[in-house]
C-alpha cells in the first residue's frame, strides 16, 4: 500500500490508557470467542537495532518470543549522576525482555498489562538487594509490545516507543505523550531560571525535575521498579481477519521514531512503506544521515540515539509478502 492513499491517525488518548475509564480489555477466557474457522494468519518478522555511531553499547533491545514481539529503550543516565543501582540501562533491558519472556510463557491468556507487571516485579527481585530501588534515577524502560492472538492482536505501549500499524487502507500511530509532555513542561521550567544560567546548570535542573515526575499521575510513567506503571500502559485489541484487520505493524524506539516526530522525513505511512520495502536497517540508516545532517537538532540534548526498529507482516493464504 502506498502511503499516499493512508489516513494517517492517532491513537492512545485518554481514556484507552489500561487502568483508565475506556473500553474493558476482552477477558482472557474471551479472547476467540466467535473465531472463524480456517487458518490464522502468518507472523514473519523483521528487525534491526544499533548504538550510535562511535558506541558500542546499544540500550535498546529487540525481542521475539513466539507470539509476543517487543522493542524496550532503556533510560540513558547522564553523565555525573547517580541512579542508586549497580546495574544500568543495558541490564535492564536485558532483564525485562527476559522476565516478559517467562511471563509469557507461563501466563499466555494473561494480558499483556498483567505480565508486564509481574515482569517488572520480577526485575526487582533480580537487583538481589544491591540497590536503592525508590532512587529518582532508578533504571527504566520505554516498551512497546505486540501478541500475535491467532485471531486477533494485543498491544502496548508505554512511555515513548510508538507503534505503527496498517490495517487495511489506514495508518495509525500509537503513542504515549506523556514523557513529551513533561518535557515541553520542563522547557518551561528551565524558561524560568535567571538569563545568566550557564547550560549545565539548566540541564542539571531539568534532569531532576524530570526524574521527579517519572511514575507520577502527573508526570510520565514507564517500565522501572514499580509494577503499578503497567497499568497506566495505552493497551488496545485489533482484529486479525475482517475487512478491519491488521496487516502490517511496525515497533520504534524514539531513536527510529525521529525520522517522523524530529526531522519529518516522511509521515507515519511513509515509514511504515520504506520498513516494509527496504527493511529496518534502511530506516535506521536514513536516520542516520539525518543526524549528520542536522548536528544542531533541538529535540535532544545528544548528536545520536540507539535507534530500533521491528517490522511484523501478517501474511495469509495467497499473499505475496514483501
Amino acid at each position: 500500500m502506498g502511503g499516499g492513499g493512508a489516513r494517517p491517525g492517532r491513537m492512545g488518548q485518554p481514556g484507552q490508557l489500561a487502568g483508565g475509564a475506556g473500553p474493558p480489555e476482552a477477558a482472557p477466557g474471551e479472547r476467540r470467542r466467535g473465531a472463524v474457522v480456517g487458518t490464522p494468519p502468518t507472523l514473519r518478522v523483521r528487525s534491526a537495532s544499533a548504538p550510535p555511531p562511535g558506541r558500542a553499547v546499544n540500550e535498546d533491545l529487540v525481542f521475539h518470543f513466539g507470539p509476543l514481539v517487543g522493542v524496550l529503550d532503556g533510560a540513558t543516565v547522564p553523565e555525573g549522576f547517580d541512579t542508586g543501582c549497580v546495574h544500568g540501562p543495558q541490564w535492564y533491558v536485558r532483564h525485562l525482555a527476559a522476565r516478559l519472556g517467562l511471563a509469557e510463557a507461563a501466563r499466555p491468556a494473561a494480558t499483556l498489562v498483567s505480565n508486564l507487571a509481574a515482569a517488572i516485579l520480577a526485575v526487582r527481585a533480580d537487583h538481589g538487594g544491591q540497590c536503592d530501588l525508590d532512587h529518582p534515577g532508578t533504571p527504566s524502560s520505554t516498551v512497546c509490545l505486540l501478541r500475535d492472538g491467532g485471531d486477533q492482536v494485543d498491544y502496548l505501549v508505554l512511555c515513548d516507543s510508538p507503534l505503527v500499524l496498517d490495517t487495511g487502507g489506514r495508518v495509525d500511530v500509537v503513542a504515549d505523550d506523556r514523557l513529551a509532555a513533561s518535557a515541553a513542561s520542563l522547557r518551561d521550567t528551565a524558561a524560568a531560571l535567571p538569563e545568566s544560567t550557564d547550560w549545565t546548570t539548566r540541564f542539571r535542573h531539568a534532569v531532576t525535575v524530570q526524574r521527579e515526575r517519572m511514575n507520577r499521575t502527573h508526570g510520565y510513567w514507564v517500565a522501572a521498579a514499580d509494577p503499578d506503571a503497567a497499568y497506566q500502559a495505552v493497551v488496545g485489541t485489533l482484529p486479525l481477519r475482517g475487512p478491519d484487520a491488521l496487516r502490517r505493524a511496525v515497533l520504534l524506539t524514539d531513536g527510529a521514531s525521529a525520522a517522523v516526530e524530529e526531522f519529518a522525513l516522511f509521515d507515519w505511512a511513509g515509514l511504515l512503506d520504506v520498513v516494509a520495502a527496504e527493511g529496518p536497517g534502511a530506516l535506521i540508516e536514513r536516520v542516520r544521515d539525518a543526524e549528520r545532517d542536522h548536528p544542531d537538532r533541538l529535540r535532544r540534548h545528544k548528536p545520536a540515539d540507539d535507534a530500533s526498529a521491528v517490522y511484523c507482516e501478517f501474511t495469509r493464504l495467497g499473499d505475496n509478502p514483501a
